[in-house]
This record gives structure tokens, C-alpha cells and sequence, in this order.
């Protein structure tokens, strides 16, 4: 059995860990690296394998750092089945072609700008059409129902509890090589127990191999109170000085839960009833009503809050508004009374977010809430820092606003919850390897697991490095 790492080690972005076995190639995650444009533009495009060797893929789950490159592996002659929970395909098929639109957008702008310099124009790494095509591939199993994926290889899904359909993947192996059953875990992205919506992740209690993430290895985060009783503190000083709070979310997952705190603060009159909330990204329009088709999902608090107020929509309210078309979105513009504003995307790289930014980081009655992790080479990384002046659309802006962030909002599990998640092994994992986190989150973690755990032989691979185990 061999491990090729392609993404999404020592970074958070481009999640792709290729596994052969038994003569056959298992793609676990097929995510877009997301950085500096050019850098990423390259690495996305130019897949780091060849795509009709390809047997299988299994998606962890819809976030596009785990899926946005599926488009682009069928596009190279992949032809195999991709495998994902029912709510991740559901996912998947609005969340790609959503992805395409913004490339093909991108590379139209900076095509304008090439043809003034005289340089022949790029295409994007894969357009709608392509995006579509590659929705006929796609298999949806439900959670802990073993799945025959290859012969010798059976593979089960268990709740991540990261966002809807986020899967944990776990692969039992009849290994021809050494005629031993081994057991490879891959915990996709863990979420954090306790947040409102969704299940907390389960717990696996063995594996042989595991291959974990680690975004925030070396962080604790606030407590859920804590992060909601600073929202509210946030909003109502904002509501005071008649400004505007501006929050770039991710459209699935960050959008709905921000939605339903929201709405319980407004209940309890916690911030005034009065404030309109907007919802500005046609992705999480969508999103949102795949939230709503999948309850079977859903923790007791939100199934309780459900029960309680039976005609009471969890992701609206009175003064909650989701806008879709271009022209609802530019009346935003001229709003001058007070107003909540979350917009995609959630690093403020592309979207509705930066005509907002744009309008309203240069007044300081205004807050820019920042309300998940930020990648370098981002916006969103660049307002977390207050540089003094960013760029949006081309142009210079200088950074009036205040600017505050809650990162006891993070859908990812901190340091703290990681260990909880690895402790409950009975069994320690002959190979572990620390993905999906900046480097020193991932040492830092990687550490933690073999002073505090005993986890022996716990490696953090560099990009393409490969492993026979």
C-alpha cells in the first residue's frame, strides 16, 4: 500500500491523498488550491497525476479546498465513480458550478488585461459545462453504511460534524500485499461539538493508519457562548455609531449558522429587532435550501428549537432577506440606515463580498467581521492584519472600518477537541499523518499527539511525498 500526498499538507488548501492498493488507485479529496492566483492557477490546472489512472474517488465533503477540482479530474479523463454522502453530491451540484462561474469570470477579466499587453488569453480550469459533466459520476451513500468500494476494499461514512453531509472516511482493507486487514481512517474536516445545527463528529475507535487535520493543531477557540455573546456585542456597538457590519462568510456552513444565531438573538432581543439582515450570495440562497432538505441531519438543539416554534423557519426571520439577482444585490449599495451584510466569499477572494468591501471599508462607522480562518495571500488574511491599504477590484482602498473577529465560529476543531477526538482510539494508529494545516499548526499538533497520546511515528508530509506502508 502506498500514500502520495498531492495537497492540503503543511497548508490548509487543495486537499487530494492519493491511495494504491491492491493495484488500484483510491483520489481521497480532490480540492482547488486556493493562494496567490498565479501559483494557483498553475497547481490547479496541472494535475500532479495522470486522471484516467484514477479507479475511484471519495469526497469527505462539499467545502470547494475538498471538492472544487472534480470538475477539472473529469475534464483529464477520469471516468470512475465519485463517492460522498447524498447531502454532499446535493452540495456539490451548485457549489461546481458556482466555482466555474467565478473562473470563467476571472479569466475573462484577466484576459481584458492580457490583450492590452498583447499576450494570447488563458481559459479557465474547467468552465460550467464541464462542472455539469462531472455530476454524472457522482454515487451518495448515507452515513455508517458500509460500502463495497473495490474488491478488498470496503469504505464506511461517519458524521464530521463540519458541515452538512461532512464525512469522516474510513477504509477497511483486505491488503493482497501482506494478507493483512488494515484499517486507514481520514478524518476530512472534524467540526466542533456543541455548535448548533448539525450532529458532533463521531468517534472512530481504531485505525491502523490515520490521516488527520490540523487547522487549528496549536489554537484553542472561545466558547460557543463566548463567540455569540461577543456577536452581539459587536452588532450593538455597530447599531450605535449607525454603521454597518459586513461579514465575509462561506456560503455553506459559516452563512446558515450566523443565520440561525441571528435569529435566536432577535428572539431574545438581544440586538434590536429593528436591523435588517441580509443574505447576499446566490450560492447560499441555494445552500440554504439544501439545508432544509436535509433535517435527518440536524442536533437536538435545532430539532428542539424546530418543535418549539413549529411555524418558525431556523435560516429566516421578519428582517431577514436573501437576495439572488445582481439588482437586489447593488440596492445594497445605497442603504445609509444600519444593516448586517453576509456575503460570500468567506476570504473575501471572490463574489458579492467585495463590491461590499468596496463600498464600505473606507467609513469607520462600519464593521468588518471576519468570522472563519483566512488564507495567505487573501483579502480576508489581509484585513485580519489592518494593513492600512488593500486592493479590491484593482484599486486602492484605505482600511477605515473597524475590524473584529470571532473564531468561536470556526466549523474546524481546535487543539483541545482534536486530542478529545484522538483519545477516544483504543487502539493507537501504526502510521499517522498530520494534512490540512499551516505548518506550524501541524508540527505543533503532530507534537501534542506524541507527548500526550503516546502516538508513535506521526509524520507531517511535504507536498508529493509518497509512503509504502
Amino acid at each position: 500500500m502506498q500514500i502520495q500526498f498531492h495537497g492540503a499538507v503543511r497548508t490548509v488548501t487543495g486537499s487530494q491523498h492519493l491511495l494504491t492498493v491492491n493495484g488500484r488507485n483510491i483520489l481521497l479529496d480532490c480540492g482547488l488550491y486556493q493562494g496567490s492566483r498565479q501559483q494557483s492557477y498553475i497547481r490547479n490546472q496541472e494535475l500532479p497525476f495522470d486522471a484516467s489512472t484514477i479507479d475511484i474517488l471519495v469526497l469527505s465533503h462539499a467545502h470547494i479546498d475538498h471538492s472544487g477540482n472534480v470538475p477539472n479530474l473529469v475534464k483529464s479523463g477520469f471516468t470512475g465513480d465519485i463517492v460522498c454522502t447524498y447531502a454532499t453530491r446535493d452540495l456539490c451540484s451548485i457549489m461546481l458550478r458556482d466555482s466555474a462561474k467565478i473562473q470563467e469570470y476571472d479569466i475573462e477579466f484577466l484576459n481584458k488585461k492580457r490583450a492590452k499587453k498583447n499576450l494570447p488569453p488563458l481559459e479557465p480550469i474547467y468552465d460550467t459545462a464541464d462542472a455539469v459533466e462531472s455530476l454524472k459520476y457522482f454515487i451518495g451513500i448515507g452515513y455508517e453504511r458500509p460500502y463495497r468500494l473495490l474488491p478488498g476494499v470496503t469504505l464506511t461514512f461517519y458524521d464530521a460534524g463540519h458541515i452538512l453531509g461532512s464525512a469522516i472516511v474510513v477504509l477497511d482493507i483486505e491488503d493482497e500485499e501482506t494478507g493483512q486487514p488494515q484499517r486507514l481512517v481520514f478524518s476530512g474536516d472534524l467540526g466542533r461539538p456543541g455548535r448548533p445545527i448539525l450532529r458532533d463528529p463521531a468517534f472512530i475507535d481504531e485505525a491502523d493508519i490515520l490521516l488527520i487535520e490540523s487547522t487549528y493543531g496549536n489554537r484553542v477557540h472561545a466558547e460557543l457562548e463566548e463567540a455569540s455573546k461577543k456577536l452581539e456585542q459587536i452588532i450593538n456597538e455597530t447599531f450605535k455609531r449607525g454603521g454597518k457590519v459586513i461579514v465575509p462568510a462561506f456560503a455553506v456552513g459559516r452563512t446558515q449558522e450566523l443565520v440561525y444565531r441571528l435569529h435566536k438573538l432577535v428572539e431574545a432581543r438581544d440586538i434590536p429587532p429593528t436591523l435588517p439582515v441580509y443574505v447576499d450570495s446566490p450560492l447560499a440562497v441555494d445552500a440554504t435550501g439544501i439545508y432544509r432538505l436535509h433535517p435527518e441531519a440536524y442536533d437536538e438543539e435545532i430539532a428542539h428549537f424546530m418543535l418549539e416554534n413549529r411555524n418558525s423557519d431556523p435560516f429566516g426571520f421578519e428582517l431577514m432577506r436573501y437576495t439572488r439577482s445582481t439588482t437586489e444585490s447593488k440596492e445594497l449599495n445605497f442603504l445609509r440606515e444600519p444593516a448586517i451584510i453576509i456575503s460570500a466569499s468567506g476570504m473575501a477572494e471572490a463574489g458579492r463580498i467585495l463590491h461590499h468591501l468596496k463600498n464600505n471599508i473606507e467609513d469607520p462607522r462600519n464593521t468588518i467581521l471576519i468570522v472563519g480562518w483566512q488564507a495567505p495571500d487573501t483579502l480576508g488574511r489581509r484585513i485580519v492584519e489592518k494593513t492600512p491599504v488593500v486592493k479590491i477590484f484593482g484599486e486602492e482602498y484605505q482600511l477605515r472600518a473597524n475590524v473584529a473577529t470571532i473564531n468561536g465560529f470556526s466549523a474546524h476543531a481546535d487543539r483541545n477537541e482534536l486530542l478529545e477526538w484522538t483519545g477516544h482510539m483504543r487502539k493507537r494508529p501504526l502510521h499517522t499523518f498530520i494534512v490540512h494545516g499551516e505548518e506550524e499548526a501541524s508540527l505543533a499538533f503532530a507534537n501534542s499527539l506524541r507527548t500526550e497520546q503516546g502516538f508513535d511515528n506521526v509524520i507531517v508530509p511535504e507536498l508529493g511525498q509518497r509512503f509504502t506502508i
